[in-house]
């Protein structure tokens, strides 16, 4: 049994990263895209003043966030992206 605190992150090579990913389904990795980018969005609109713009922009990053969270959290809990993780 291993502890996970002591496990060192490898880098995966490209060709393995690739297998992996051809495994998963095509609509599933289009949803890990577009939470991806919108996590960053939500981030990018940080602050404790926003415009009028921005506050719309934001919760349009939220929302097609949300939207690619439903789809992933359907095929695996685990999956979803919150706009603070590290991804």
């Amino acid at each position: 049994m291993t502890a996970s605190h002591l496990l060192v992150p490898v880098p995966i090579p490209d060709r393995i990263a690739a297998l992996i990913g051809s495994c998963t389904p095509a609509h599933i990795v289009e949803a890990e895209f577009a939470a991806e980018c919108a996590a960053r969005e939500v981030r990018r609109f940080r602050g404790p003043r926003l415009g009028v713009e921005d506050q719309a922009d934001r919760e349009q990053a939220l929302s097609e966030l949300a939207r690619a969270n439903k789809v992933l959290s359907a095929h695996h809990p685990r999956l979803a992206i919150s706009p603070g993780s590290s991804w």
